[in-house]
């Protein structure tokens, strides 16, 4: 036995029908028995549903009255054969299975009937569509009384991109470039997932100086805050700057090299190449200033950060450091380079720091050489890194003490009694060494690098 819950049921009956009385009476049925609708009362008519069919349909097919079916198109264009010489209240569905509608259409075959008043198939060509027909009458045919897509009922979905060397860090996916490439994105995501991705971008450090002179200032540094990508201890430049949006295309990434040997006495050192993300380009870092000679005095490059100011003699009153950041953006890429005071009195050889991420080079003096500015640490690569520090400057016979250079892979200065100059670490942006008179191996700045983050899963 079945039962049926109804709103009312009445004691009497008219011609075999059972007329409805009370709310919550209920009218047992025999097993096997069929209720007919003959009439149009309100609530036994047509609804409008449709009953799922769960098996793919990936051919043409003719479709059933009361049945949903869910069409995959990835293949090729299907056409749905709608129903031959269909009742008042026939009831058609079609839902896209594999978001494909637009690539490979569906035609909805009249098959005699009219579709929407028109005596035309119709077609439908709208990604991931779900659409419902019920057939009225001979006049309209078959009217459409719903329809809508996927994105009314989103799910997440999540940035996708190749390129560079590709780690994961928990839910989010890093890619790291030591050299050029290519960030290939196949899907934006949405906002229930993610749309945008966290960036470290920092360019080639600038050669330290030849001669008594300034260390290398390290290649500008520019970093998102973690927003996008979770918290994961974001340097301090990169505190109030937004994680950029992506859309599926393909972002050329420069990473820039480390800037070359000064080639004679008492030349500059070379600034480096800038690297590039999307809208974001960091500067390459400023050359340290050339010693003692003709070139006493000079002021260092400018770049991301500042190359230090070189040695000088008795007729020099100072060597400038050269600035950071520059060109300006907020907030700042990179710091100054050292300055360097000469005295009027005895030769005084020793140079000046150049400028890191974190801190402005040290000024040389008359007893010892500048260090490089410090750089800074980020864990935007799943573990804190520091990078980006000044290369530190070199002295001479009389100033024993030759620099050091900055935290994050600055190079060393050297002195004229055999300490080696060494460059700026490599895929840190740091600045390199300067060089002393007897030592024509000024030393490159470190290359930069690439760093971009976003989250892949929840």
């Amino acid at each position: 036995m079945s039962e049926v819950k109804v709103n009312k049921i009445s004691p009497r009956t008219n011609c075999g029908t059972v007329q409805l009385g009370d709310s919550g009476d209920t009218i047992t049925i025999p097993a096997g028995a069929t209720i007919t609708n003959n009439g149009t009362a309100a609530g036994f008519g047509a609804t409008g549903a449709a009953s799922w069919d769960t098996t793919v349909k990936t051919t043409g097919f003719t479709a059933v009255s009361g049945v949903g079916y869910f069409v995959n198109t990835t293949s090729g264009a299907i056409t749905v054969t709608l129903p031959a010489s269909p009742d008042a209240g026939a009831v058609v569905a079609v839902k896209d299975y594999a978001n494909t509608f637009d690539t490979n259409n569906v035609t909805l075959a009249r098959n005699g009937s009219n579709i929407g008043g028109q005596a035309v198939d119709a077609t439908l060509s709208t990604e991931g569509l779900a659409v419902t027909l019920v057939f009225v009458d001979s006049t309209q045919g078959w009217l459409v009384t719903d329809n809508g897509t996927q994105d009314t009922a989103p799910t997440s979905k999540y940035v996708t991109a190749t390129g560079g060397t590709i780690t994961c860090c928990g839910d989010y996916r890093i890619h790291t470039f030591t050299g050029p490439g290519t960030f290939c994105v196949s899907c934006a995501g949405n906002p229930t997932g993610s749309t945008l991705v966290d960036y470290m971008v920092i360019a080639g450090g600038g050669s330290g100086g030849y001669t008594a002179s300034g260390g290398g200032g390290a290649g500008g540094y520019r970093e998102s805050s973690g927003a996008a990508s979770g918290c994961y201890s974001a340097s301090p430049l990169g505190a109030c700057v937004s994680a950029l949006p992506v859309s599926v295309q393909s972002y050329t990434v420069t990473v820039g090299a480390g800037g070359a040997v000064a080639s004679s006495n008492p030349d500059r050192g070379n600034n480096g190449s800038n690297s590039t993300f999307s809208s974001i380009t960091s500067t390459g870092g400023g050359g340290g200033s050339g010693g003692s000679g003709p070139g006493a005095g000079t002021t260092a490059n400018a770049g991301g950060s500042g190359g230090g100011g070189g040695g000088g003699n008795s007729n020099t009153t100072i060597a400038p450091g050269g600035a950071g950041n520059t060109p300006p953006v907020s907030p700042s890429q990179g710091n100054p380079g050292g300055t360097t005071a000469v005295p009027a009195g005895p030769p005084a050889f020793a140079g000046s720091g150049g400028g890191g991420a974190g801190g402005a080079g040290t000024a040389g003096s008359s007893s010892s050489a500048g260090n490089g500015g410090s750089g800074t640490t980020s864990a935007i690569g799943g573990s804190g890194v520091s990078r980006a520090g000044g290369g530190g400057a070199s002295s001479d016979t009389c100033n024993p003490t030759a620099g050091v250079g900055g935290s994050g892979g600055g190079g060393n200065g050297g002195i004229a009694s055999g300490r080696t100059v060494t460059a700026g670490d490599i895929n840190t942006g740091s600045g390199g060494g300067g060089a002393v008179y007897n030592d024509a191996s000024a030393k490159t700045g470190g290359s930069g690098i690439v760093i971009i983050r976003y989250k892949f899963r929840n």
